[in-house]
């Protein structure tokens, strides 16, 4: 038997190799795989819009995010101006203050004022506030002859306070109150105030061969730049008493004049300056007193002299305390 072998035609069976392969290659497209050949090199897409969600990818909603950025940032100053709240030491337009180095400046146990600068102290008088310059540059003597208690006749029924060797007699119990240096107007001035000049009302009063200037409850003594306010020197006698004295009770039946620190008397001659006696009682005491505590209680010391801070009749007051050494 003869067999017959027909030729193949190589060409058709490409040709239907092709019509299968075609379709498969666009749906790959599709899904894909020829995206290099599909999409345009412009459309690239940023890596910051997806984001992973459950393992996947989400498509975030498109942004209008400027393409270009500015090539320079705006240059910060290098030094930024805040509002001080402490004024510079080296500015000069800062004003001047004048402040005394020390503004307890007392007189000394040798009645010598101690050594400050000039400074400015409000008086007060009936809620006024005036200024007056008190001079602590001078080393200015002050008197203190009036300062020695005198003492008074009554007997004390109260036992005295006694510390460090001295009795400090009182009429009336010990009651502290804090001490406030009291102003007896403008034209009254503490020890240390200075002025360059005198009015023409000032008078020269001679005190054992010492001469004192006094206006007006002031008495001032010579410096070479002006006058300068001493306590009241005892014995000098002045025709008219200041105005704003009081009077006060010594405890027996003689009176003296206050004013100023300073006690007076009357006599033929007008008024004279004394020392003050024990158990005086008065109300204020003027500028140039500080307090000194002596064990348990506080005095008030004016000069030399000691004041009890009493109470009576519901007013806060000062007594003058005898003191005597054991």
């Amino acid at each position: 038997m003869k067999i017959q072998i027909k030729h193949i035609n190589y060409s058709k069976i490409a040709f239907f190799a092709l019509l299968l392969i075609f379709p498969i290659t666009i749906e790959a497209q599709r899904f894909g795989h020829g995206a290099s050949m599909s999409r345009p090199h412009t459309a690239s897409r940023p890596s910051a819009g997806r984001q992973p969600i459950n393992g996947g990818f989400h498509k975030q909603p498109s942004r209008n995010i400027p393409s270009t950025r500015p090539a320079t940032r705006p240059t910060r100053p290098t030094t930024t101006s805040r509002p001080s709240t402490r004024p510079s030491t080296g500015n000069s337009s800062r004003p001047t203050v004048n402040r005394p180095n020390n503004n307890n400046s007392r007189p000394n146990h040798n009645g010598n004022l101690s050594n400050s600068n000039v400074v400015n102290r409000p008086h007060n008088n009936n809620n006024n506030n005036v200024n007056i310059n008190v001079n602590r540059n001078n080393n200015v003597h002050i008197n203190n002859r009036h300062t020695v208690v005198r003492p008074n006749p009554r007997p004390y029924y109260r036992p005295p306070y006694s510390y460090g060797g001295f009795h400090y007699y009182a009429y009336h119990p010990y009651y502290y109150h804090p001490f406030t240096p009291f102003y007896w107007g403008p034209i009254w001035h503490p020890w240390g105030f200075f002025v360059a000049s005198l009015a023409t009302t000032a008078i020269i009063i001679s005190v054992e061969n010492e001469q004192y200037h006094y206006d007006q409850g002031n008495y001032y003594v010579k410096e070479k730049d002006g006058y300068t306010v001493v306590q009241a020197p005892v014995g000098a006698t002045i025709k008219v008493l200041p105005d704003g004295y009081e009077t006060v009770s010594t405890g027996d039946s003689t009176n003296n004049y206050y004013y100023g620190g300073a006690y007076y008397e009357k006599d033929s001659d007008g008024y004279t300056v004394v020392p003050p006696t024990a158990g005086t009682v008065v109300e204020n005491l003027p500028e140039g007193a500080e307090e000194v505590r002596i064990g348990d209680q506080t005095y008030v010391k004016y000069g030399e002299t000691y004041y009890q801070p009493v109470k009576i009749d519901g007013k806060n007051q000062y007594e003058v305390a005898e003191v005597k050494e054991e």
